[in-house]
């Protein structure tokens, strides 16, 4: 079998013992992103950024880290999926490290089934993917027949089947991930649900500035002491200001510490009952946000803003 692509060229995912304080002075964007190239999370990065150069890593931490390291300007991480829900391991990060979030995108996935050239789809007896893109694609693979493999990464899955000629397995990754890995496209678009979305946030080193000339949004966390009628003051802040939330969700951290990091980025180890995470659309610009969020600071034990940007999904 001949490949379009020398794979070994393709770059290599960063992982924690990779990364170096020394990071290369190119003019372009660089984007980190956890996963192969062709991955999802890669296409989010570029549709971002249709013109940066993208960084490989192993970890979602790893992502992250490659932006502290200055070896990224930036990273893409998954936070939700309108189907899987929330990926609170990400929100957890967002914590533990000091990048603000800059922006956000909404990826619609397009779902094909990937095989060697030369394969037909009634040969496959195992399709191997991510667990979310096996779900996705349940209608199809059930009717198939065959076995489900779970990996960490579309792409990962698609580099594996290409690198070791498996001519008996399937992958569910994008039709970018085919081109890259020289496989043949048998099906498009096999996603259960045509409408699923999944968003990515954009992280920074730096904040960015907040303005008033477009529609903005705010990422909040906080944490509350436990009483009677305490979370509807907490969201009254909101109400009686107008602001218009568009998440809200609460994360059970009982006898379970968090390692935050405070403003001198020394990390201590946390209790708390509660996490509560909301977006809300307003711009911290905005004399009513910033009342409402001052408002709020008078009864809650922690607060953290994770970042205000545009809501645009093109950035």
């Amino acid at each position: 079998m001949r490949l379009q692509k020398d794979l070994s060229s393709l770059p290599k995912p960063l992982s924690v013992s990779d990364l170096s304080s020394t990071a290369d002075d190119g003019s372009k964007v660089r984007i980190s992103f956890k996963g192969f190239p062709g991955s999802y999370s890669e296409d989010a990065a570029l549709k971002a950024y249709p013109k940066c150069e993208t960084v490989p890593c192993n970890e979602f931490e790893d992502a992250i880290k490659a932006v502290e390291l200055w070896l990224a300007d930036k990273a893409v991480l998954p936070i939700e999926n309108s189907l899987g829900g929330s990926i609170h391991r990400n929100y957890d990060l967002l914590l533990r490290h000091r990048l603000h979030i800059v922006g956000e995108v909404q990826l619609a996935f397009n779902l094909c089934l990937l095989a060697l050239p030369g394969v037909r789809a009634e040969y496959l007896k195992r399709v191997i993917s991510h667990p979310q893109a096996l779900s996705s694609s349940d209608i199809l693979l059930s009717k198939l027949g065959v076995a489900r493999e779970n990996m960490d990464d579309t792409a990962g899955a698609a580099q594996y089947v290409a690198s070791n000629g498996l001519r008996d397995a399937g992958v569910v990754a994008s039709a970018r991930a085919a081109e890259i890995y020289g496989l043949n496209i048998l099906a498009e678009g096999i996603q259960d649900d045509s409408d699923t979305v999944t968003r990515f946030l954009v992280l920074a080193r730096d904040p960015i500035i907040p303005r008033t000339n477009k529609p903005f949004k705010t990422s909040i966390v906080f944490t509350l002491d436990e009483g009677p009628g305490v979370l509807f003051k907490a969201l009254a802040v909101f109400a009686l200001r107008d602001i218009n939330l568009t998440k809200i969700e609460s994360r059970p951290q009982r006898k379970r510490p968090l390692r935050v990091v405070d403003d001198s980025d020394t990390g201590s180890a946390k209790y708390f009952d509660y996490l509560f995470y909301i977006d809300f659309e307003a711009s911290m610009a905005e004399p009513r946000a910033q009342t409402a969020l001052g408002h709020l600071q008078e009864f809650a034990t922690f607060l953290r803003i994770l970042g205000c940007y545009a809501m645009e999904t093109i950035l």
